[in-house]
């Protein structure tokens, strides 16, 4: 069975896209990287909430502080990337809510507790909303790189000193360079992954 899409957009998308490990100078635009967030904005999450937020590190000095909190190999990669967003939570993200929902007022507080706001609501919808970023990123013609490997608690001090977001994925933007892609690891099956009830 065919899906929608044709073969050379599943293929940039999922089947040919990797994490990429090193990249080009090539720069990547302001405008490229709202044209991504336009496109992307649109993906589900549970009552359309959008708690992601993305910090553009474009400064050598930004990402000088950045790379302190870099585990191992992912300093030198970051250094090197044309451009690297930290996604993170923002956990007043509710507050947008009444804006989402006008003909219902009080959603922000009849939904959600702090606590279910913060270590569920917010955190499972800007984990969809990262995913859909990377695609995104990959839709744009370049190559993403993921990283958790950081103390994201440094990095919410260092860039989130207010405690309002809370940091949980770098990635890092650009063409792919020279030996960018590691090979790739297996998948699971369809039979191995998916069952019938």
């Amino acid at each position: 069975m065919s899906l929608a899409l044709d073969t050379a957009a599943q293929d940039l998308l999922f089947r040919e896209a990797q994490t990429a490990n090193t990249f080009t100078d090539e720069p990547v635009t302001d405008e490229q990287v709202q044209a991504i967030y336009d496109l992307v904005k649109f993906g589900p999450t549970a009552f359309n909430q959008t708690p992601l937020r993305i910090t553009l590190v474009r400064s050598q000095e930004a990402r000088e502080r950045l790379v302190n909190h870099a585990m191992g190999a992912n300093g030198p990669k970051t250094l090197s990337a044309p451009l690297t967003a930290i996604l993170s939570v923002d956990l007043d993200f509710h507050e947008k809510l009444p804006q989402l929902f006008p003909h219902a007022p009080g959603i922000k507080d009849a939904f959600f507790s702090e606590a279910a706001r913060r270590e569920v609501a917010g955190t499972q919808n800007a984990t969809l909303q990262a995913g859909y970023f990377i695609v995104g990123v990959r839709a744009a013609g370049l190559a993403a790189g993921p990283m958790t490997g950081f103390d994201f608690a440094g990095i919410d001090k260092e860039f989130f000193g207010d405690g309002k977001q809370k940091a949980f994925l770098v990635i890092n933007i650009g063409k792919p360079g020279a030996d960018a892609f590691f090979p790739r690891s297996p998948r699971l099956a369809f039979d191995e992954a998916v069952a019938t009830v």
